[in-house]
């Protein structure tokens, strides 16, 4: 009993040793554990120690994250390449209870394209796609239908402006200036793909004349619904709007429809047929093309990059690079076939090496611009900037970062966002647009009054959905428009009240209720199918007296002459 109590006594005397001597078995166990973690990753000691110390190199985990959010924010520039993945149904068509799908009008930007400037040699830089059977089968079809005996080539050998049009790229893999590229043809066959789908049966054109009732002799199956305007197709007479019309509808009509087709000619990217001429429209294109040069040459780092991803790329400037835009589609060239950044051996002096470069002060001056989107990119480009601030000898090797691409696609879409919001923009689209929606409400009309017209097709440019879109107030948040982008008008008869509206789907979302003449309670709200989705319907009355009473007001005029003074 005495010696229990003993014990006791000494334990409680000696209890600050037994602490201190399983905190230091704590500590071994630790650095044994810490030694073991360092051998399994190839660690250095003196990493692990300085960051237990609290100097973790900050310098090189700031490049890592840098380059990290760098590349996230090149991926959102990708988009407008239009990868296929990217190409799907959202909004589109739907089964509208009560309501009967009477025509569809639809505007297409044209697909993939080589450069619109002439581009140094870039390699190991592939414009064609492989493994895509759209592709193979449309090509099949092609040299099966149209190929003169004993030759490859295949055109377009119909009577009008587009005989003589190749059908295919004359290339399977290079870019050449300005011309449609293999990806293109699959993107707009996909497109096609997915819209057959929707809009195909709806509007019945997949019914043959015998199916009709009527088949006359002499007639393919779909020549006489063709001949009648059935499906009309418009595109302006440029072979990569031409081709994406055709590889569109390849896959969206039946074959024997597709070859009964009559393309017509546009003379204008706006389609504006006879509501062309307007100076006020290039006036105002000109003052926002002067905004966008001043907010340019305040930017002295963004002007340097600029001239040093153009010296890389660009092959004939003799006027110098002043136009950051003809740069950033130079740069989508590689970016949308993921080819490498070029370098290129240069003769610099000390000046020309610094000015490709950007230092903190100027960086600061895009951060002030738009943090958010320009902040990425800044970060980048400081890290850069310390890696290369020795790079002064006078001959060296000039290679494009992807930091330098990061901040020149981040200034290109700050100004594109601050055009898209001026004023300016909505009149040029207003002006520029006139005509094409005068023509398109003409085919509504028709298309409600019982005409055959169940498809019209817009085969354009980018500057065509820009002029639309602005027009509408549709917002698009900058001013860029992908590849095969696309905006389809759907045109609804109910079938109790005999009453007919349409709705506007942009690249597949719903964007009728953006426009100002169908927003709030001037749009008809249905179930769109059997989720439960929702859809807008405007009615046609409502475009209708947009067109004949409100248009010009935004302009101060009442009609078009008086609005293009």
């Amino acid at each position: 009993m005495m010696m229990l109590r003993e014990l006791i006594r000494f334990s409680t005397q000696h209890r600050t040793l037994y602490c201190y001597m399983i905190l230091s078995v704590w500590i071994f166990l630790l650095i044994a554990g810490m030694y073991k973690y360092i051998g399994q990753n190839s660690t250095s000691l003196s990493y692990t120690l300085n960051f237990l110390n609290g100097r973790n190199q900050l310098n090189n985990l700031d490049a890592s994250a840098s380059s990290l959010l760098e590349l996230q924010n090149l991926a959102k520039y990708k988009a407008r390449c239009t990868p296929l993945t990217y190409i799907a149904r959202v909004d589109d068509g739907g089964i509208l209870e009560g309501w009967k799908l009477q025509g569809v009008l639809l505007v297409l930007r044209h697909g993939d394209r080589g450069p619109m400037s002439h581009v140094r040699p870039i390699p190991h830089l592939n414009c064609g796609i492989t493994g895509d059977n759209l592709v193979n089968k449309y090509r099949s079809f092609l040299y099966n239908s149209t190929s003169v005996s004993g030759s490859n080539h295949m055109y377009w050998n119909k009577v009008g402006p587009f005989h003589g049009f190749p059908l295919l790229p004359l290339s399977e893999k290079e870019c050449l200036l300005g011309q449609l590229t293999y990806k293109g043809i699959a993107q707009l066959l996909h497109v096609g793909e997915i819209l057959h789908h929707i809009y195909a049966h709806p509007l019945g054109l997949w019914l043959k004349q015998s199916q009709l009732g009527r088949n006359p002799p002499n007639s393919t199956p779909y020549s006489q619904l063709l001949n009648s305007d059935e499906v009309v197709v418009y595109t302006t007479r440029v072979r990569r709007t031409f081709q994406s019309a055709l590889a569109f509808l390849y896959t969206f009509l039946p074959t024997d429809k597709w070859l009964a087709l009559n393309i017509k000619e546009s003379h204008s990217i706006a389609f504006c047929f006879s509501d062309c001429a307007c100076p006020q429209a290039d006036g105002l294109r000109k003052l926002l093309m002067k905004l966008q040069k001043q907010q340019l040459l305040k930017q002295s780092t963004i002007t340097n990059i600029m001239q040093w991803i153009g010296s890389n790329l660009l092959q004939y400037t003799p006027n110098g690079i002043t136009d950051s835009n003809e740069v950033v589609d130079a740069i989508l060239t590689i970016m949308c076939h993921n080819a490498p950044w070029p370098c290129r051996d240069l003769n610099i002096t000390d000046n020309s090496a610094a000015s490709t470069k950007a230092n903190d002060y100027e960086l600061n001056e895009i951060i002030n611009i738009d943090q958010d989107d320009l902040g990425i990119a800044s970060n980048a480009l400081d890290v850069e900037t310390s890696r290369n601030q020795d790079t002064t000898t006078a001959s060296t090797t000039g290679c494009i970062e992807s930091s330098q691409v990061a901040a020149l696609m981040s200034f290109v879409t700050w100004q594109s966002i601050q055009e898209a919001l001026h004023l300016n923009y909505k009149r040029i689209g207003l002006l520029r647009a006139y005509g094409m929606i005068r023509h398109i409400v003409s085919y509504m009309l028709r298309m409600i009054s019982g005409d055959r017209t169940k498809f019209v097709l817009y085969a354009g440019h980018d500057w065509t959905l820009q002029y639309l879109t602005a027009a509408f107030g549709i917002r698009t948040e900058n001013t860029f428009i992908a590849y095969a982008a696309r905006l389809t008008i759907e045109v609804y008869r109910s079938e109790t009240h005999t009453d007919y509206y349409f709705r506007v789907v942009y690249n597949g979302h719903d964007v009728t209720q953006q426009i100002d003449f169908c927003e709030g309670g001037k749009s008809l709200r249905v179930t769109r199918d059997s989720r439960g989705n929702k859809a807008d319907l405007c009615p046609i009355e409502n475009i209708i007296r947009f067109l004949h009473e409100d248009y010009f007001a935004p302009l101060n005029a009442t009609n078009f002459k008086d609005a293009c003074i």
